[in-house]
C-alpha cells in the first residue's frame, strides 16, 4: 500500500485550490474467472488490477479522477488535476491521518489465491455432471466460476485512514433443455463473501439439479395467461422486484435530486402494514455484505421501511451534503475507476407471520412465481417490467400447472401498498447491480409474499 506521508501530501495537493474535502481510494484486486462448457474448460482468465482514485469536494461540487501510476509524482499530478477543477477562497489543511483498525466481519478460511486451480475445476466439473445428468432433455450446461480478492485503502482529509480486504466467491450454473421444438433455460448462481470454503461446503446437488429442473419443467409449461391476478412471489431472488422498483428509489443518488417517488416522504406510509424493508451490510459472509463501505464508513443495518412507514434512505458522503443527513455506510463503487455513490448491500423484506402453505391455500386463483428473471425499472417513477423464469397457475388454493412466458408489470410504490401477506421463510439470492458507480455484488431477498393484484403479461398463446 502507500506510506502515510505520501497520502498526506496527495490529500494536501488536492485541497490546494480551495476544496473542503479530499479523499484517496487505493485498490489492489486479484480475480479468477473460469468457464466450463461441454465438460471442458473454455476460458480461464486471471488478472490483477491496481489503481488509485482521488476525489475533491467544495460545497456541492465534486471532482473525481483516477490513475494507475502509484508513484508519488504520479499521484500528486492526479491530485493537482482534480484540484484545478475546484476553486475556493479558503485553503484547508488535512487533519493528521489516524489509522483505524477493523476486524473483518466476514472471516475467510481458505484464500482462493492460494488454492490450486485443479480444485476449482473439480468443483465445476462436478456441478456440470450433476446438471447434465438430471434429465435426457438437458442439451447444454454452462458453469462459471469466480473468485476475487480486493484490497483497499481509504484515506481522507478528515483524518480517516483505513484498510480492508474483501474476498468473494461465486458459482453460476445455466442449463438448457430442449425437446427438439423449443429450448428453455434454467439458472442458479449462489455466491458469498467467503473464500474457497464456500465451494467446498456448497450443496452442488441442490443448485445444479435446480438449474436443470427449472429448464425441464418449463419445457412442458403452458403459455401464461394475461390479466390482473393475485401474484405469489417466492423467497430469495424474488426480492429482485423490490430491489429494482423500491431499493433504487431509496438511494440518495435519486432522492437527493428529487428523482424518486420516495423523496421528502420520511414518516409517511409508503407500503402495506406487513412490509418492513431493510438494507443490511453486516450479515455475516453474505454476497452483498461489507465490513466498511468504499468511503471507509462501517457497515450497518438500515431499516428503510418499517411496518409500511418510510424511515430512511441509503446515503453516501457527498449526497449527505445535499440532503443534510448523515451517511448510512452506503457509499459503494465497482472499482477505483468510479466515484462512489449510494448503493444497496443485502436488501430484503423482513419475515412476516404467514407460512408459505397459508399464503398458497388462501389464494383462490392467481399466479405463483417461483424464480424471477431479469427486468428493468425507471427509478424516477418506479415503473417496472420483469420476466419470470418459472411460474405456475394457482387454483383453489393449490399450485397447478407450470406456465411459461410470464412477465410482471407494475409500479413499485403501488405494489408495496398491495402486499397483503408476508411469509416466514426469508431467503437471500446473489446478484450484480449496475448503477452510476458501476456493477457491484448485492443480495436481494424476501420471504414468500403475496401481492393482491398485479398485471401479468403472457404469451399470445396464453391470452
Amino acid at each position: 500500500m502507500l506510506a502515510k506521508s505520501v497520502i498526506e501530501d496527495v490529500l494536501t495537493a488536492a485541497l490546494a485550490t480551495g476544496g473542503d474535502f479530499s479523499e484517496v481510494f487505493l485498490e489492489d484486486r486479484y480475480t479468477n474467472n473460469l468457464t466450463l462448457q461441454g465438460g471442458k474448460i473454455e476460458n480461464s482468465l486471471s488478472g490483477r488490477d491496481f489503481g488509485i482514485g482521488i476525489r475533491v469536494f467544495k460545497g456541492l461540487q465534486s471532482v473525481y479522477t483516477y490513475t494507475t501510476d502509484g508513484s508519488k509524482e504520479g499521484l500528486l499530478k492526479a491530485a493537482r488535476n482534480a484540484a484545478h477543477a475546484i476553486s475556493g477562497e479558503t485553503i484547508i489543511h488535512p487533519e493528521p491521518l489516524k489509522k483505524e483498525i477493523i476486524t473483518c466481519a466476514h472471516p475467510i478460511a481458505i484464500n482462493p489465491r492460494e488454492t490450486e486451480k485443479t480444485r476449482k475445476v473439480n468443483v465445476m466439473k462436478k456441478a456440470y455432471e450433476i446438471a447434465k445428468n438430471y434429465h435426457s432433455s438437458i442439451q447444454q450446461v454452462l458453469v462459471r466460476y469466480l473468485d476475487e480478492e480486493q484490497n483497499v485503502l481509504i484515506a481522507n482529509s478528515e483524518g480517516k485512514f483505513i484498510e480492508d480486504k474483501r474476498v468473494r466467491s461465486r458459482l453460476a450454473i445455466q442449463s438448457i433443455a430442449s425437446d427438439g421444438k423449443q429450448m428453455q433455460p434454467g439458472f442458479y448462481g449462489p455466491g458469498a463473501h467467503k473464500g474457497f470454503e464456500f465451494f467446498e461446503n456448497l450443496n452442488l446437488e441442490h443448485y445444479a439439479n435446480e438449474a436443470s429442473r427449472i429448464a425441464v419443467t418449463m419445457l412442458g409449461a403452458d403459455p401464461c395467461p394475461s390479466g390482473k391476478f393475485p401474484v405469489i412471489i417466492d423467497n430469495e431472488f424474488g426480492g429482485v422486484i423490490f430491489h429494482e422498483a423500491c431499493g433504487h428509489g431509496l438511494e440518495a443518488t435519486s432522492v437527493a435530486k428529487n428523482n424518486s417517488v420516495f423523496a421528502n416522504r420520511i414518516g409517511e406510509k409508503v407500503a402495506s402494514d406487513v412490509v418492513t424493508y431493510i438494507d443490511d451490510g453486516t450479515i455475516a459472509n453474505e454476497w452483498g455484505s461489507i465490513t466498511i463501505d468504499d468511503e471507509g464508513e462501517k457497515a450497518r443495518k438500515n431499516v428503510l421501511i418499517e411496518n409500511g412507514i418510510l424511515k430512511g434512505y441509503l446515503i453516501d458522503k457527498f449526497n449527505s451534503r445535499r440532503m443534510g443527513m448523515e451517511s448510512t455506510g452506503s457509499g459503494r463503487r465497482q472499482s477505483y475507476r468510479f466515484a462512489p455513490t449510494s448503493r444497496m448491500t443485502n436488501t430484503y423484506i423482513a419475515e412476516g407471520k404467514s407460512t408459505p402453505e397459508e399464503i398458497i391455500s388462501n389464494t383462490e386463483h392467481g399466479i405463483y412465481t417461483k424464480y424471477m428473471g431479469g427486468g428493468s425499472v425507471n427509478p424516477a417513477t418506479g415503473d417496472y417490467n420483469f420476466a419470470v423464469m418459472e411460474a405456475y397457475l394457482v387454483k383453489d388454493g393449490k399450485i397447478g400447472k407450470p406456465l411459461k412466458g410470464a412477465t410482471l408489470v407494475g409500479n413499485g410504490a403501488e405494489t408495496l401498498q398491495l402486499v397483503d401477506m408476508v411469509g416466514n421463510n426469508l431467503g437471500h439470492g446473489a446478484g450484480m447491480c449496475g448503477s452510476l458507480s458501476g456493477s457491484i455484488p448485492v443480495n436481494v431477498g424476501q420471504p414468500m409474499i403475496r401481492v393482491s393484484e398485479m398485471t401479468v403479461g403472457g404469451s399470445k398463446e396464453g391470452e
